[in-house]
């Protein structure tokens, strides 16, 4: 079903995880019922953030960028966050053998990239309104949920006892980090050097 459990991981995060251990399902089953959909927000919303509200640096008159300038930006941003999430899920699945003595689930380390993100994606909408400050404040605070979500979900995701989850998903922390500030900085480095920013006049 489309993006379910995606309110559940707000509200009762313990029991849906449960739910989604059950689940019989492919990961590519469950990327495709949430990432491309979840990915949409932040990048609609910073387009229109960057093309239509601006962002102005001190007491200086607002900023735009053109339309086509954004657009690309915003694809780049769109595709490094699709491959962000499932390259996560791999590196869920591969770190699985060294803290897990059951056989592994490709799905359950899936779900853990997919339902973990899904804080950070609903942050992008902050992106209406790009004013540093309050883009920072909406991310740190996603970004914490998303830690609380690791910690509660990977022992009952993964069926591991507490002491070697903390360590496992302290681990996933430490990569997911690592991508984020990849995929962000990569985009935004090869559309600065290959396109160039283009504001409005």
């Amino acid at each position: 079903m489309l993006l379910d459990h995606t309110l559940g991981i707000f509200t009762n995060p313990g029991e849906e995880w449960k739910s989604i251990r059950g689940e019989k399902r492919s990961r590519l089953t469950d990327f495709m019922l949430h990432v491309p959909l979840l990915a949409l927000i932040p990048t609609l919303c910073f387009y229109f953030g960057v093309t239509e509200v601006g962002w102005a640096i001190g007491d200086g008159d607002p900023v735009f960028l053109t339309s086509r300038s954004a657009m690309v930006l915003c694809i780049m941003s769109y595709a490094s966050a699709l491959a962000g999430v499932w390259i996560f899920g791999e590196f869920i699945n591969w770190m699985a053998s060294t803290y897990s003595e059951e056989k592994i689930d490709p799905h359950h380390g899936m779900a853990i990239a997919i339902y973990v993100t899904i804080p950070l994606f609903f942050a992008g909408a902050a992106g209406l309104y790009p004013v540093l400050w309050i883009n920072a404040v909406v991310t740190a605070a996603a970004a914490a949920y998303s830690i609380y979500l690791i910690y509660e979900g990977i022992p009952i995701l993964m069926n591991i006892d507490k002491s070697r989850a903390f360590l496992y998903s302290s681990s996933i922390i430490t990569v997911a980090l690592v991508l984020l500030v990849t995929m962000r900085i990569g985009s935004v480095l090869v559309w600065g050097m290959v396109f160039g920013p283009e504001y409005q006049n």
